[in-house]
């Protein structure tokens, strides 16, 4: 499970919040994320498939030139997972950091709580 975790925590950096083109991302939410999944973020919460894609579309549009990068390497205990990232210009000290945790429920992301570090 250990191993699962690390992928969905990695792919989720990349292909859903790192992710510019609207096909690509919503192909991977609907891969990575169960139906009624729920992300937990400092403006508040967001059900379900539409409301991340709309979330992290939204987000993306605020700063498409930025690129997702893990801070270390990923940590998975039983059925959650912890990473921490930065995000900023490509190659440059990002602009801010944070830390997403994920609770898995039958192999996908049920769960994602993103804490940012201020």
């Amino acid at each position: 499970m250990s191993d699962r975790i690390h992928e969905l925590l990695n792919r989720n950096l990349q292909e859903v919040f790192g992710e510019g083109n609207a096909a690509r991302r919503r192909a991977a939410i609907e891969e990575l994320y169960t139906d009624d999944c729920v992300l937990y973020v400092p403006p508040g919460v967001f059900v379900g498939h539409d409301a991340l894609d709309k979330f992290a579309g939204d987000l993306r549009a605020t700063h498409p030139h930025f690129a997702y990068t893990p801070h270390g390497e990923p940590q998975a205990l039983h059925n959650a997972g912890r990473l921490a990232w930065g995000s900023g210009p490509r190659g440059e000290k990002p602009d801010y950091t944070g830390l997403d945790v994920i609770i898995v429920r039958g192999d996908k992301i049920a769960a994602l709580y993103v804490f940012l570090d201020v």
